[in-house]
Order: C-alpha cells, then sequence, then structure tokens
C-alpha cells in the first residue's frame, strides 16, 4: 500500500503551546497549563509516527482520550472517532475500518494498540475525522471531515459565542458526539479552558466541579435541559456563567422562552442552535436577544455558511423547502467502508433532510422532515438502518421517531420484547426509549409505503403493570396520588420515617435495591423476571439496622432489662445523616425547606399530642414539657424533664437546621461545599460539647447546645463520598466521643455506629428480620414517646414483657398514626363541603 507524507496538523491543534501557562483543562483532580497539554500532544503524536496511519480512539471524557484526539490532528493522523461507553460499536467500527491504531481504554489505562506500522489504507490528504452519523450506533456509514472543516467550523462558533481566552466550558457532552467536540475544538482555539467531566448534570458532584473551576459555559440537548429542571438549576448561583448552548434536537419553545428568560436575569445568554454531524456540528444559530420572542426559530446561519430551499413536490406550501446548506464546514461526503477513505470532496453542499422555511423576519424555521431518519434525544436514527437491521433478523417491521421516542411497529409472530432490542441496538439507543406495537398488518399507504404518520398515531403502550404496581405501592407508603414513573422516593417527598416502610416493601417486591433507590426514577427500578428465583437472603440499610437497634437499646436499657447505653446519642446521629439524604436534594431552596417543614412537623405533633395526653392522665407532665421547652424553660428539677430531651434536642437541631439553610448564601454554600460545610458545623460544636466557653457553670444547658455536633458528624458522614472523607469522619467520631460520657462501653457504642454509616452502607440479613427492623426504624419515635407510661405498668410483673409491651405499643400508635394521616384530609374536605352546604 502507497504511503502518503504527513501533512500539516488542524491549526488550532498545532497551536496548543502558544497558549502558554493559561490554564487548559481543568479536573476534579488536577489543572493543566497549554504548555502541559501541548507537551503531552507532542509526545503521543511523536509516538504515531511521522506518517499518516489511520487512528481509532474510543472517546471519553477523559484527559488521556483528550490528548489521543488532539494528538491525531496534530501528526495527520485520520481519526476515526468512536464511542468508548459502547465496546460493542467500538468493536464493529475496528472490524469495518481495520484501524492502524487503535486507542482505547483497558484495565483504566488509555493503551496505544499499533495494529499495522505502516498503513493498510490509501488515505486522502485532506482527511482528518471520521464520525458516526447518529452519535454512538458504531454504524460503518461515517462522515468525512477535512481539516478545514473542523477549523472553518471552530472558528465560526468561537466567532458568533464571542468566545474568551477566559471562558471554561464544561464537557457536558461526549467527546465522541459532533456537539461535544466543537465545544472542545471552539474553546482550544480560543485559548479557554475545559473543564473536563464525564458526569452528569443531574450529579451534585458535577455542580461542586463547575463551581470550584469557575465555569463560564454549559452545552446540553433538550435532555440536558429537563434534568436541569430537576437539580433546580434556576435557584442555582453560578456568578461566572456567560451563555448557555442548545442543539441536538428540538428545544420546546416554552422551555427556550424559560431559559432565555432565566438567563436575563441571571446574566448569561442562552444560544439555541442547529446542526448536524454532516457539517461538522453547527448550522445556524438563534441571536440570544430573540430567544424570548423568537423561540420556534433555529435562527440565522453560522458566519461563512448559507441556507437555501430545494422545492419539494409534496410541500407545495410557498417559501417552503428541504432546508440545504452550503459553507466551509461541510462534509467531504460519506465513508460506507475502508475504501471511501481515499476519496476526495464527493458533496458540495448539504441536504439537510429537514423542511424548512423562511420568515419574513429572516429567521429560519424547521417544519417537518422529509422522511427516512428521526432524531430521538438528540442522536440521529436512520429508521430505514434500523428496518434493515430488524428485517435481518427475521422481522418484518415499519419505524417512525419522535424527539422522545423510537416507535416499531412488527408483524406478528414475533416477539415485543426481542423486537425492541433489536432495535434499541440498531438504533443506538436505550431499550426504555424504544415503543413497539405488534400488528397483524403494517400500516402502508395506497403506494405500499410504509405510513408512519399512521405509527406515530398508535396509542401509547399501557405502563407495564410491574411499573404500575409499583406507583401504587409508593402512593400507599406515602400517601401522595397520581405517582408517575418518573417520580422517585425524595422528589415525592419521601422522609427518613416513611424510607424504612419503602426501602423493606421495594426489596421483596424486586428481589433488591440499588444503593441509590431513593433518587431513582420508578421507571429505572425493574423487579426480577418472573422465572428468577426469590432470594431468600436480602440486604439491610444500616441506617436503619442502626434505629431499629438504638430504640431496642433505648427502652431495655430504662427498664432497665440490660444496660446498653448510648443508643439516643447515636440516633441522633443517625438523624443527621437522613437529613442530608432526605431534606438536601438537588430540589430549589424553597422546596427544600417545605419538605424539612413536613418532616419536623412529623416529629413535633406526635410528640405534642402524646405528651400532652400524657400528662393529662398522670400529671407528670407540665405546658413546658408539651411545649417541648423544658430543656430552655425547665422546671430542671431532674424528675422528669430528661425523658423527652432527646425529642426536644432533634427539633431545636432541625429547626436550626432549617433556618441555616433558608439563608440564600448558606443554601448556595451546601450546594457547592456538601461535605466540608457539615463538617464545620461539627467543628463550631465542639466548643459547646468541650464547653469552651464555660457555660454549664453559669446554669443550665439545653441538650440540643451540646449534642449538635453529633448531628452534624453524621450529616457529614452522609456527604461522604469517597474514602479520604469516610476517613476524616471516622477519625472525628474516634478523637471527639470517647471522654464525652467518661463511660468507654457506651461510646464505643457510638463510634461503632458512625464507622458503620460511613464504611458499611448495607447489611446482609434475611427478608424477616428486615420487616422487624422495618416495624422498628418506623415507628422508633412514637416507641420512645410511650415506652415511658408502658414500662411502669408492666415492668413489676416482668421486665421482658415490659421490652416487648413497650415495643408493641409503640408500633400500635405509629400504625393509627399512619392510618389517621391517610384518613384526615378526607375528613377536612368532608367537613369543609359540610360547612360550604350549611353556608
Amino acid at each position: 500500500m502507497r504511503v502518503l507524507p504527513a501533512v500539516e496538523a488542524v491549526p488550532f491543534a498545532a497551536a496548543l503551546g502558544g497558549h502558554g501557562d493559561r490554564p487548559a483543562v481543568i479536573t476534579a483532580d488536577a489543572r493543566l497549563s497549554y504548555q502541559d497539554l501541548a507537551g503531552r500532544v507532542a509526545d503521543l503524536a511523536a509516538r504515531l509516527g511521522p506518517h499518516r496511519r489511520l487512528v481509532l480512539l474510543a472517546g471519553a471524557n477523559r484527559l488521556d482520550e483528550l490528548v489521543g484526539y488532539l494528538a491525531a490532528l496534530t501528526g495527520g493522523h485520520p481519526l476515526l472517532l468512536a464511542p468508548g461507553d459502547n465496546a460493542a460499536a467500538t468493536d464493529a467500527l475496528i472490524r469495518s475500518y481495520d484501524p492502524d491504531v487503535v486507542l482505547r481504554r483497558v484495565g483504566g489505562t488509555l493503551v496505544v494498540d499499533e495494529r499495522h506500522p505502516a498503513s493498510r489504507h490509501e488515505l486522502h490528504p485532506d482527511l482528518a475525522l471520521l464520525l458516526s452519523t447518529s452519535g454512538s450506533t458504531g454504524s460503518p456509514k461515517l462522515v468525512r471531515l477535512s481539516r478545514s472543516n473542523l477549523q472553518a467550523n471552530a472558528e465560526a462558533i468561537a466567532g458568533y459565542l464571542g468566545i474568551r481566552d477566559t471562558d471554561r466550558a464544561a464537557t457536558t457532552l461526549p467527546l465522541h458526539y459532533c456537539y461535544g467536540l466543537s465545544v472542545v475544538n471552539s474553546h482550544l482555539l480560543r485559548g479557554a479552558a475545559l473543564v473536563l467531566t464525564d458526569l452528569s448534570v443531574a450529579d451534585r458532584r458535577f455542580w461542586e466541579l463547575f463551581r470550584a473551576a469557575r465555569g463560564t459555559a454549559l452545552a446540553g440537548v433538550p435532555y440536558t435541559f429537563e434534568l436541569l429542571d430537576r437539580v433546580g438549576f434556576a435557584e442555582m448561583r453560578l456568578p461566572h456563567l456567560r451563555y448557555v448552548t442548545q442543539a441536538g434536537g428540538r428545544l420546546d419553545p416554552e422551555r427556550v422562552t424559560r431559559y432565555a428568560a432565566l438567563g436575563r436575569r441571571r446574566g448569561w445568554d442562552l444560544y439555541v442552535m442547529y446542526g448536524q454531524t454532516e457539517a461538522t456540528a453547527r448550522m445556524a444559530y438563534l441571536p440570544p436577544r430573540l430567544a424570548a420572542t423568537r423561540p420556534e426559530a433555529i435562527g440565522v446561519p453560522v458566519p461563512g455558511g448559507s441556507f437555501r430551499l430545494r422545492p419539494l413536490p409534496d410541500r407545495p406550501e410557498p417559501d417552503t423547502g428541504e432546508l440545504v446548506y452550503t459553507g466551509p464546514n461541510v462534509m467531504l461526503g460519506y465513508a460506507d467502508g475502508p475504501a471511501d477513505l481515499a476519496l476526495g470532496r464527493t458533496v458540495d453542499e448539504l441536504r439537510t433532510g429537514d423542511v424548512a422555511r423562511r420568515a419574513p423576519d429572516g429567521l429560519w424555521e424547521i417544519v417537518g422532515r422529509v422522511g427516512g431518519f428521526a432524531k430521538v434525544f438528540g442522536l440521529r436514527v436512520d429508521l430505514a438502518r434500523v428496518e434493515e437491521r430488524l428485517r435481518a433478523a427475521g422481522v418484518s417491521a415499519y419505524c417512525a421517531g419522535t424527539d422522545r421516542e423510537l416507535v416499531v411497529a412488527a408483524q406478528a409472530p414475533a416477539e415485543a420484547d426481542r423486537v425492541r432490542r433489536l432495535a434499541a441496538a440498531a438504533a443506538g439507543l436505550p431499550a426504555r426509549a424504544v415503543r413497539v406495537h405488534m400488528l397483524a398488518e403494517l400500516p402502508r399507504l395506497g403506494n405500499g409505503k410504509p405510513d408512519r404518520t399512521a405509527l406515530l398515531a398508535l396509542p401509547a403502550d399501557p405502563p407495564d403493570a410491574a411499573g404500575a404496581d409499583l406507583c401504587r405501592l409508593y402512593e400507599r407508603v406515602l400517601d401522595v396520588t397520581e405517582v408517575t414513573p418518573d417520580d422517585s422516593f425524595v422528589s415525592l417527598g419521601g422522609d427518613s420515617l416513611s424510607y424504612v416502610e419503602m426501602s423493606v416493601r421495594l426489596e421483596e417486591a424486586l428481589g433488591g435495591l440499588p444503593a441509590d433507590w431513593h433518587t431513582t426514577a420508578i421507571r429505572d427500578l425493574r423487579p426480577p423476571a418472573p422465572e428468577a428465583p426469590r432470594r431468600r437472603t436480602a440486604v439491610l440499610e444500616t441506617s436503619v439496622a442502626l434505629r431499629a437497634a438504638a430504640i431496642v437499646a433505648i427502652v431495655g436499657s430504662h427498664i432497665p432489662l440490660f444496660t446498653v447505653k448510648g443508643g439516643a446519642h447515636l440516633l441522633l446521629a443517625v438523624a443527621g445523616f437522613n437529613f442530608a439524604r432526605f431534606q438536601l436534594t438537588d430540589a430549589p431552596r424553597r422546596d427544600r425547606l417545605r419538605a424539612a417543614g413536613r418532616g419536623i412537623a412529623r416529629v413535633v405533633l406526635p410528640a405534642v399530642l402524646w405528651i400532652a395526653a400524657a400528662g393529662a392522665v398522670t400529671g407528670d407532665y407540665g405546658l413546658t414539657n408539651v411545649l417541648l421547652l423544658n430543656s430552655v424553660l425547665g422546671p430542671h428539677d431532674g424528675a422528669t424533664e430528661w425523658q423527652f430531651w432527646f425529642v426536644e434536642a432533634l427539633v431545636y437541631i432541625l429547626l436550626a437546621a432549617v433556618a441555616l439553610l433558608a439563608v440564600p448564601a448558606v443554601d448556595r454554600l451546601e450546594r457547592r461545599l456538601p461535605f466540608a460545610l457539615p463538617l464545620t458545623l461539627a467543628a463550631l460544636g465542639l466548643v459547646t460539647r468541650y464547653d469552651l466557653p464555660g457555660l454549664a457553670d453559669r446554669g443550665h444547658v439545653p441538650s440540643a447546645v451540646v449534642v449538635f455536633w453529633l448531628f452534624a458528624l453524621g450529616w457529614a458522614a452522609a456527604r461522604a463520598d469517597t474514602t479520604a472523607r469516610r476517613v476524616v469522619v471516622t477519625a472525628a467520631a474516634l478523637l471527639t466521643v470517647p471522654g464525652f460520657f467518661g463511660q468507654p462501653a457506651r461510646e464505643a457504642l457510638v463510634v461503632a455506629g458512625f464507622a458503620l454509616l460511613v464504611w458499611v452502607p448495607r447489611l446482609p440479613s434475611r427478608r424477616v428480620v428486615n420487616r422487624a427492623a422495618a416495624l422498628l426504624a418506623g415507628s422508633s419515635l412514637y416507641v420512645y414517646l410511650t415506652h415511658w407510661q408502658v414500662m411502669p405498668l408492666v415492668a413489676p410483673w416482668s421486665r421482658w414483657a415490659a421490652l416487648v409491651a413497650s415495643l408493641a405499643v409503640g408500633i400500635g400508635c405509629a400504625a393509627l398514626a399512619r392510618l389517621a394521616a391517610r384518613r384526615l384530609p378526607a375528613v377536612v374536605r368532608r367537613a369543609r363541603a359540610r360547612a360550604a352546604a350549611l353556608g
């Protein structure tokens, strides 16, 4: 095979070192200057050699992969960029194109696999990059892009966005996706920095990194904006954000208007854009000043580009036709196999496949599709290719697509699940994004062609029985209505009390739960297959086990049946742990505060009612006990004040935490530093734990002030998501708990509880044990409140009977309280209706 001499590099890649010591890449672990990045790129480029070879890179948003991409562009090697998160697609491309060099991650390290010392392919001098037309399918049909394509599009984007060398753009989209790649190219062109991460915008760690890096730019496809809505983006304080860009599919005009208005309020611009891989990413953009008034438009061509309309016989509307784009970023052409890598330019303009019109104000609008393709979640799906794959598997089917799903009509007797799997694999979509209809006859037009309009009009399948059952289970346990598969435990307002019952019921229903089930959408929680054997073993959340064990230890020690002290203080740590998990979600601040308020009410209301009732019968409790003010106002006579110290302390601490987070600046600080903030609060709490001000010498000190550090340290334990953070929390407990009681066994219990919370999130268990633990943990507040009245009546006869009776009465009261809570709204509605009728 003839070996072509090396050609010049893509200009922006060759110029990296010229930006000097400016930051080029910022990750969660390191920062790299342009000089450092250029050095790494030069080293890898030298290893690839001076003669052009076809290089395949399994792309990922990681530093090594970024260096591999730039090294190929710098060395003039045509690069085939494959989806690094899809091994099957990458392997298919390797089989189809037989690359000379493969760069892919093996065992956590990027490996350079030099398969051929000299290229076995004839490579056209202009060829620089090969991308899949659909973004992630591994189709052998690739887009051939030249050096001038990459440079021209990067310059156009940098120009209309006004990218500065001080900008810092987050890699919110995959490197192997043309839109994500254009973010990289345009910012490196201007000497700006990349905030390199593979984290989702739904992950709080993404926002920690973005704020710490002083991020200025975000890019997203329509689904990204759905995630932004879910995580409370509108409430986030991002002082350095300058612009947000959107492409990869049509964004609802309502959402465009809303985000444009949000940007105006917060000082950043929204750029809605339109593009395709065949145009090296982008062809049009909507100027931010027009986003609020023309949200349905794609805008104007990018600098250097132009549009025209190709008449369509079946679209007689005036000024309407297929949108055709011309510009320096239009691809060289397609490649269907290795032989096409020798081709030069085979196209001069791009027929987009979109039906468009030019409005009187000069803005372009997309009004439909010519046919043959669909964009699902921003991925362009070749419907004919999916149908061909299904036919090859013996399935006769037609396909159509919307922004959110691929719809497949298959002819019986094919199996729906098999059709869904095959279609999802062919389209590069998750199976949940494919809707399958099994039909006796496929919908056809009079000319025999597929009737895709009729296919899209078919009614959506009803939710699967398992999913519907889970929604009903959430409704029963959380006492809510209209639960949908998109909801999660946290989004429905679940708290630490309902968490216990919900986790055990779900574990029984599903046969296992992911660690993050409480933030996972119901649709993503799936039961085992009907034929799968039911496991006898199970796992139990450590926080649930500790609550159950602590309440038994508290009651048993008070009887006294045995002496295992420290349970109440351990419960405070667990309360802090659960406060962070269930109240401090990614929801907006107001939603957080409302959820926290409901959580406090669930503690205060039963406590006040029970203490008032018990006081009225026994005369043991006064008004300050009833109002949970005894630790503040007294009397401090040692008679009964200590009985409810835990409830009072918990309520005061929760109120203080909510008041603190009600301050917008603190709320933003907690989102930015979710581990550092509670750790700092725990450190401040040590001032009163060690009584440094000498308050005890001046009078009574409320218990909440003394034990607050335990709650804060439990809060920090929930945020200890790395080994280093777990070590810090464990060390803090080891250093501060000993000496607090002067009772080594009691202190050891609390420290052991902290260690379990931090290091062992789940314990091996049995289903029967889980059910018992759920009853005890979910009823722990009621057991604590009522056992003071139960144990004096039974203990004189039998201490063991007193323990059993105390637990049973508490569990019964908790069940009655839940029943009352479910029926109370209906009672209130009937009372209001009766009052209205009388009125």
